[in-house]
């Protein structure tokens, strides 16, 4: 009995030490790691000295700023350089007024046609004659060149008796041509020739007249009717007081292949004139093409700078051509003007713009009395093209009709 009790105390001691193993084992899991006897300390990095640069610990080479990518950014790309206008070959001159014949539609309706219509009547009394005469009139032919025409018509009229209208149109196609002459010299002067200094120089042509006439615009058709002709041109921007005129006569230059000189705005136009004329001699230009200043002609300082433009261009040589742009719809008006350009400058050459779509064509006449020069080309539309060298025998053909 005692053994079996003893057998029981020493089973329930093993299995209390037993169970204490169990649960020490438990707890020791259950705590922290013990700290390490001795904390490993990183150092700062050292201050660098005065001179030196800091180094950044970094696992690549440094790079430039030239060679970091940044997120989304691109290489700036190199301007593009504007493209030159392609230069275009004007159509030739030759014939371009008789291509134009019926710009003159209105004008042939109101002189050429009117002419006619009041020349068949049966009988040609006073009252007839007075209508023809103010149909003249109307057309701007002026006052002394209508009087001598109508006399001249009233006595081929009564020598010729019965008239068909083939003869009345042959007869009135004569007069027009006197009065409008055969005989002048209405080529545009422009041949190269001797500078003061002996140089080869180009022609020099000087195109004057109040601004809203179309003479920038002239100007820059005519470069086109001399490049059609096979010459180089040379274009001078001396109209300094009208912000858009340099502009756009170098347009003009560009779409032919022609170089514009300039000055800053408001400059002295006559430098401009010089350097353009100088520009033409370094070039070998054939032809330098002046568009002047034209504002108000009764403005005497504006009268006076354009003669210090011609003198001051003479330096390099004579001046071929002096062209007066009239606006053929002023009439009377522009008469006026060319007397006041005529004090002032050598005028040699007439060029009537705006000739089409008006009943003005006698204008031609009157102010070739006036100034006593030929008009040497006509504006017919807002065409580059439409600037034509003037031929009489086309011009009275159009104001007749066939």
């Amino acid at each position: 009995m005692e053994f079996v009790i003893l057998a029981v105390v020493i089973a329930v001691v093993a299995l209390a030490a037993i169970s204490g193993l169990v649960i020490s084992s438990r707890k020791k899991k259950r705590l922290p790691p013990a700290p390490p006897s001795s904390p490993s300390v990183t150092a700062p990095p050292a201050e660098p000295h005065v001179g030196e640069e800091a180094e950044t610990p970094r696992e690549e080479p440094r790079r430039t700023i030239e060679e970091v990518d940044l997120p989304g950014a691109q290489a700036p790309a190199a301007p593009a350089e504007p493209e030159a206008p392609p230069v275009e070959v004007p159509e030739p001159t030759a014939g371009r007024l008789v291509r134009l014949r019926a710009r003159l539609s209105r004008s042939q309706t109101t002189l050429g046609k009117g002419l006619l219509t009041l020349l068949s009547r049966e009988h040609l009394d006073d009252d007839t004659w007075e209508e023809i005469e103010d149909t003249l009139l109307t057309a701007d032919v002026g006052v002394a060149p209508t009087q001598e025409l109508v006399e001249r018509l009233r006595e081929r009229v009564k020598v010729l008796g019965t008239r068909t209208p083939d003869e009345l149109r042959g007869l009135l196609r004569e007069e027009l041509l006197n009065l409008v002459g055969t005989e002048a010299d209405r080529t545009v002067h422009t041949e190269s020739g001797v500078g003061a200094n002996g140089e080869e120089k180009p022609g020099v042509v000087l195109v004057v007249g109040v601004n809203g006439t179309g003479k920038t615009t002239t100007t820059g058709k005519l470069a086109r009717v001399l490049v059609a002709d096979g010459k180089s041109v040379v274009l001078g921007a001396a109209d300094t007081f009208r912000a858009a005129a340099a502009d756009q006569l170098q347009t003009w230059g560009e779409r032919v292949g022609a170089r514009t000189v300039r000055g800053p705005e408001g400059g002295d136009p006559a430098s401009v004139g010089f350097d353009a004329v100088k520009e033409g001699i370094a070039e070998s230009a054939d032809v330098v093409l002046i568009d002047t200043a034209g504002r108000l002609h009764t403005k005497t300082g504006l009268m006076d700078e354009l003669g210090k433009v011609k003198r001051v261009v003479e330096k390099h040589g004579t001046v071929d051509e002096v062209l007066l742009v009239l606006d053929a719809t002023t009439g009377q008006n522009g008469l006026v003007q060319a007397r006041v350009f005529r004090e002032v400058v050598d005028i040699t050459g007439i060029v009537l713009t705006k000739l089409d779509g008006t009943a003005k064509g006698g204008i031609v006449v009157a102010v070739q009395r006036e100034l006593g020069v030929p008009v040497k080309l006509i504006g017919l539309g807002e065409g580059a093209d439409d600037l034509a060298p003037f031929e009489p025998e086309a011009f009275v053909d159009a104001l007749i009709g066939d």
